[in-house]
């Protein structure tokens, strides 16, 4: 089980959602690299990044906010946001990210998911963003009628890395990860899951660590992150007490 930091960028800075809705955000930092300095610096591991303006318009828009943040940091990142086509994937891959999160184009575009796992072996990741259960994509913008699972399992024999399960509900209110239907996702499918959305606290940390055993690897926390009511160091020791 791995802990990953969230850094969502937007116009260039560091910053968090309710929800998923552009208009709510807070602004953390003018510099999302020192954001980055700062979480590999407590102990991270693995960053999450996201470029927002990337997911709503379906394109790169943070290339270079992007590779500030490799550049800065010795540990592996991984990236969504606006990621359609296999150039654009390259591109991502060649500047040093090390996983690319397909979302919109794993719901329009499974040919694009297929060929990316021929070409990048174990270096994407598909993104599922939902609510209540069903899938969203452009941004989070666009509600579908396909469920959660249902979008999972398209991809159990393609070769993804993992899948990355949003509730959209919990996601930059710090009102709890949705466990249960994370859980319910990892045990219907083969592929590796990575939990994110809505985690408050560490009994939150405890409540995800318990669902490694359906085949859960990791979880994504930002906003209790940058308010304080979560300690990335305390986090961290308590996911390395539950791998040993």
């Amino acid at each position: 089980m791995i802990l990953i930091p969230a850094i969502d960028v937007k116009k260039g800075r560091c910053v968090r959602l309710k929800q998923g809705v552009m208009s709510e955000e807070t602004v953390y930092s003018d510099s999302p690299a020192e954001v980055a300095l700062r979480w590999y610096s407590e102990g991270a591991e693995r960053l999450h990044l996201v470029d927002l303006d990337g997911a709503i318009h379906g394109k790169p828009i943070s290339r270079d906010v992007v590779k500030e943040i490799v550049d800065s940091v010795p540990i592996p990142v991984e990236l969504g946001g606006g990621i359609r086509d296999v150039d654009t994937i390259e591109g991502y891959l060649s500047l040093g990210i090390r996983w690319v999160i397909l979302g919109t184009a794993a719901y329009r575009n499974p040919e694009l998911v297929s060929t990316a796992c021929r070409e990048f072996p174990g270096r994407i990741i598909v993104g599922i963003d939902a609510r209540d259960g069903q899938v969203a994509v452009e941004g989070w913008t666009e509600d579908t009628d396909l469920s959660v699972v249902e979008l999972a399992k398209r991809y159990e024999e393609k070769g993804v890395s993992a899948v990355i399960y949003t509730d959209i509900h919990r996601d930059g209110m710090s009102m709890g990860p949705n466990v249960e239907g994370t859980g319910r996702l990892a045990e219907k499918i083969s592929v590796p899951v990575i939990a994110s959305g809505g985690i408050s606290g560490i009994k939150d940390i405890e409540k995800i660590l318990e669902l490694s055993k359906y085949g859960v690897i990791g979880m994504i926390t930002g906003r209790a992150l940058y308010e304080g009511k979560l300690s990335l160091r305390e986090a961290l020791e308590c996911v390395k007490k539950k791998r040993s």
